[in-house]
């Protein structure tokens, strides 16, 4: 039996635990570390259907606001 684990779900799961600490627990090194896997996160989701919506949605936004402040 073969098992396989999908990092990227593994790592959001980590990211879900690291957040949820308080903020008065965090050192500053546990910050760099947490943005340092978020954007490990990102890489890995980029080019899968989910990242692509996701940047769809942020464009959208974005454009939705830029015009709105014309």
């Amino acid at each position: 039996m073969l098992v396989t684990i999908n990092v990227a779900v593994l790592l959001a799961i980590i990211i879900i635990l690291r957040l949820r600490r308080r903020t008065q627990a965090r050192s500053r090194f546990d910050e760099k570390l947490t943005v340092a896997i978020v954007l490990v996160f990102g890489v890995l989701i980029a080019p899968t259907a989910f990242g692509q919506g996701i940047l769809d949605v942020v464009i959208q936004v974005v454009q939705g606001v830029s015009q709105s402040g014309r």
